[in-house]
């Protein structure tokens, strides 16, 4: 019988060779992620395997799955150990070998299983690993199903069933990256930076933006698992920064960066300006709604308010859903409304039928964005960035957090922001005019400046966000408010970045 998994074992002992470990707080919103070695070890690894496949049992989902891996040193051995796992709960195992994630969620369609289990983590820095996991394509594991899965696994419910295989999918990178170039090749000749911070996406991003016809300046897209430059994570300022000055040496049409494990993409313009995810879901919006008017797109908390307000898309009849934080929740909101893409400031895009298959794929993002240029012949990136509504925003700050608190911290955040609605308090000087708290807490002011609170689903970490239509004398005026709110208790860190 398999050990029941404890929550710490230290390296370098009997126990911790002989008895799974797995730290509960691993179990997130909408995926898994641990610091190896700290938190998780192969046995737990195996545990975690064991539990998914008694829970695809539960659900009544056919024992089948498909798996990879990303870049990163110990990521084909936690996959091997996740195997096993799977193996000995009876389930079926279709491995296609290093992968991006959204390559990982294309097996589910085009090999007809069921279930995913990806393994990464993701943007996360070197030391952590991870699972995305989902077995209702194209749709990944929400709260409930995380929860359902951290009860089995800590619980030591495993079922062992006969029937576990292993099959391994040869070739599989082809087959993924011919069906993204499964379109016309672009017209209009670019000059594109692709960075890859030396991640997985360095393997497969260059090579399909060649093949539709663009010229590629390849940026750090040798694989390296130690990530010698910066974390690859188009989120980061470092990133993003090391892009732009690229775009303006080589004198590039657009610079584009992508995450660890693919499915998320960056955008620099050809003027060297780092553009916010956020912002290009407003540009991809304004281009795909004059072809699908009265689409409607589901938008993160964390996103600019001009999916609401910018005057083309209303008069194009769009309608914006903003939803929860975190490619989980949008991917199945997309799915639910029919919307036709989500867009999250994270730079998660997720691009529905008839233009995608429902799941975030950083590299198809990137085919949207060179598609829209190629529809727009006569204007520069930086033109049709220009041509939105100005507002002033900042990137995604993180103050740390740990994870055992932070959930705690941001309820006492919200009911502080509440008390002051019901008492009619000022924020910056103005009345709040509105607070949504579908995920944390978003505050607007009369002028239509907001700033997010919201609590990381995959670090020890808060998330900050302000954006002011404005000024930009606002937006740090909301910075400064939000940030003093934060200042009342201890447990909150410092910011990773800050403006």
């Amino acid at each position: 019988m398999f050990p029941k998994p404890v929550p710490q074992l230290f390296p370098n002992t009997y126990a911790y060779e002989t008895q799974p470990m797995v730290k509960a707080t691993g179990f997130r919103e909408y995926d898994a992620r641990w610091l190896f070695g700290k938190e998780i070890n192969l046995m737990g690894i195996q545990a975690l395997g064991m539990g998914l496949g008694a829970l695809l049992r539960e659900m009544g989902v056919k024992p089948e799955l498909v798996t990879g891996h990303d870049y990163r040193g110990y990521s084909s051995s936690i996959k091997y150990a996740l195997i096993t796992g799977l193996m000995s709960a009876g389930v079926k195992v279709h491995d296609i070998g290093l992968a991006l994630s959204p390559m990982a969620y294309f097996a589910q369609f085009d090999l007809d299983v069921p279930a995913v289990a990806m393994v990464t983590a993701s943007h996360n820095d070197n030391g952590w690993t991870g699972v995305k996991m989902g077995a209702q394509r194209p749709v990944t594991f929400g709260p409930d199903e995380m929860g359902r899965l951290r009860d089995i696994v800590l619980g030591g419910h495993f079922t062992y069933a006969e029937g576990g295989s292993y099959h391994y999918v040869d070739g599989f990178r082809a087959r993924y990256i011919d069906d993204l170039i499964k379109r016309p090749r672009i017209s209009r000749k670019l000059k594109v930076v692709a960075a890859c911070g030396n991640g997985t996406a360095g393997a497969f991003a260059p090579e399909v933006l060649e093949r539709l016809g663009c010229e590629v300046i390849p940026l750090d897209v040798e694989l390296d698992h130690s990530f010698p430059r910066y974390n690859p994570n188009p989120e980061d300022m470092e990133m993003l920064h090391a892009m732009a000055e690229k775009v303006r040496e080589v004198g590039a049409d657009i610079g584009l960066g992508f995450d660890g494990d693919g499915d998320r993409c960056g955008v620099v313009d050809n003027e060297g300006e780092e553009i916010f995810a956020d912002k290009i879901g407003v540009m991809l919006a304004r281009d795909l709604s004059k072809i699908y008017p009265g689409a409607t797109f589901v938008v993160d908390v964390k996103s600019t308010g001009l999916f609401a307000t910018d005057p083309e898309l209303i008069a194009r009849g769009v309608k914006a859903d903003y939803w929860k934080t975190g490619h989980s929740y949008i991917k199945r909101r997309v799915t639910d409304l029919k919307a036709l893409a989500g867009f999250e400031k994270s730079g998660h895009f997720f691009f529905n039928n008839p233009i995608g298959r429902g799941y975030d794929d950083g590299v198809l993002t990137a085919i949207h964005v060179i598609e829209m240029l190629d529809r727009n012949p006569g204007k520069s990136m930086a033109d049709l960035y220009r041509a939105l509504p100005k507002t002033w925003g900042s990137p995604t700050m993180a103050p740390h957090c740990d994870d055992e608190v932070k959930y705690g911290v941001v309820d006492k955040v919200v009911k502080h922001f509440e008390d002051m609605q019901a008492r009619g308090d000022l924020i910056t000087g103005q009345p709040i005019r509105d607070l949504v708290t579908v995920n944390g807490v978003r505050i607007t002011a009369q002028d239509g400046t907001w700033g997010l609170v919201r609590a990381s689903s995959n670090k020890p970490e808060l998330v900050v966000v302000v954006e002011s239509p404005v000024s930009e004398a606002r937006m740090r005026e909301m910075f400064a408010a939000v940030d003093g709110v934060l200042r009342q208790h201890p447990e909150v860190g410092a910011y990773n970045q800050t403006i």
